[in-house]
């Protein structure tokens, strides 16, 4: 049977097959980020950013100096892309790096006065942008959506 024919198939094979796209939580995760982050992308490409690099960036601003494994952790960036990241933040001024002095292996980093200025550049934009979708999807709803994915993370999170 070819799948043009079997358009529905019956409820033992059901079983055997993922959810409907539409009912996928990772695929309904991707979708809204997709969704929310094109009208961040225009605004972080004018200040010569990517979305990554703006994460680092954010994060190093509210925690001062960090150890780079916990930014990738935090950020939710690989290792390696991070490392690659840091020499281009750096070579831009937006960060500076340093061993730590008590375990040589730990690059700490922490952003600089020229990073700071970025994020205070950026951030009316942004805020622009986050109350455009309040007023979009509700204020309401944003913070209930934001608090039910914060509980989601905190609930399957496995440590």
């Amino acid at each position: 049977m070819t799948i043009a024919e079997n358009k529905r198939p019956d409820l033992e094979q059901d079983a055997l097959l993922p959810r409907n796209v539409k009912r996928s939580l990772p695929i309904a995760l991707l979708r809204a980020r997709e969704a929310v982050m094109t009208h961040f992308r225009p605004m972080l490409a004018a200040h010569d950013l990517t979305e990554q690099q703006w994460r680092v960036i954010r994060f190093l601003a509210e925690n001062g100096v960090v150890d780079a494994t916990k930014v990738a952790e935090r950020t939710f960036i690989l290792g390696p892309s991070l490392t690659r990241m840091i020499k281009t933040l750096e070579s831009h001024g937006l960060i500076k790096k340093a061993r730590d002095e008590a375990d040589g292996r730990r690059v700490l980093l922490q952003i600089t006065p020229a990073g700071l200025r970025v994020i205070e550049e950026v951030t009316p934009e942004s805020r622009l942008i986050y109350a455009d979708l309040e007023r979009k999807f509700g204020e309401e709803k944003m913070d209930l959506l934001l608090h039910l994915l914060s509980e989601l993370a905190d609930t399957t999170n496995p440590e």
